[in-house]
């Protein structure tokens, strides 16, 4: 069997049981990158056989983790964090598993996708992911416009190198909308910023942050919700929304 296992996306204590259990029982864990993974191992024990398997890996290592799970091996397949196949290359894992009518199990865990649309402040009803934008500025203007119409909550993930630049095309394509950007989610450093877009570029232009990021934008025509005191305010202080 392929047991998709989700791991913490920052605080290691957010595991669950039945994910450490899987872990344990697996006979190869096959991880994005090892050194991520066994750090993860080695903070609970568990001593395990690694496979890698990235965005540049073949398709003979694909067919060769299906070899393994034809040979009756159980396989978990982890991310560096958060649910394995989001914006992760284990996709083709799962995809070539299923087109062999081999088990395939998927395990609930952390997800840094609804942990930030629940500390945004943003509307929660419904949100399209989109991943990670071009990083071609044409190109991210393109995607965005793309996404201009829609009235759920939007989402995506963006390097700290980029954020700002992300910001600014989203105020060029879509207004000054509220928006929030989620950092270091679950570490000792997390932060959430919120605002409207064109806040937001000021404080980051101001004091670039580093980190994983994740950026949500309300949808279009949606009511305002946030007040001036919530504006870059850091998630760590109290307030009401």
């Amino acid at each position: 069997m392929l047991t998709i296992v989700p791991t913490p996306i920052g605080n290691l204590g957010d595991i669950t049981l039945r994910a450490l259990e899987a872990l344990k029982q697996a006979d190869i864990i096959v991880c994005e990158d090892t050194r991520q993974t066994q750090k993860l191992l080695q903070h609970y024990g568990i001593a395990k056989q690694l496979m890698s398997y990235h965005e540049h890996s073949s398709a003979g290592k694909t067919a060769g983790v299906v070899a393994l799970l034809r040979e009756g091996r159980n396989l978990a397949l982890v991310s560096d964090g958060g649910m394995p196949l989001v914006s992760d290359p284990g996709f083709q894992v799962v995809h070539a598993a299923l087109a062999e009518q081999l088990a395939v199990e998927v395990l609930p865990g952390p997800s840094s996708v609804t942990t930030a649309l629940v500390l945004s402040g943003l509307p929660t009803d419904s949100f399209t992911f989109s991943g990670f934008l071009s990083n071609k500025g044409e190109r991210r203007r393109h995607e965005l416009q793309a996404l201009a119409d829609r009235e759920e909550t939007l989402i995506f993930f963006e390097s700290p190198f980029r954020v700002v630049k992300m910001l600014e095309d989203a105020l060029a394509v879509l207004g000054d909308r509220e928006a929030a950007v989620a950092r270091e989610i679950t570490k000792k450093f997390e932060e959430v910023l919120r605002g409207n877009l064109s806040e937001l570029i000021r404080d980051m232009t101001g004091r670039p942050r580093k980190g994983e990021m994740v950026v949500l934008i309300s949808g279009k025509n949606r009511k305002k919700i946030f007040s001036k005191a919530l504006c870059c305010q850091d998630s760590k202080t109290p307030a009401t929304l």
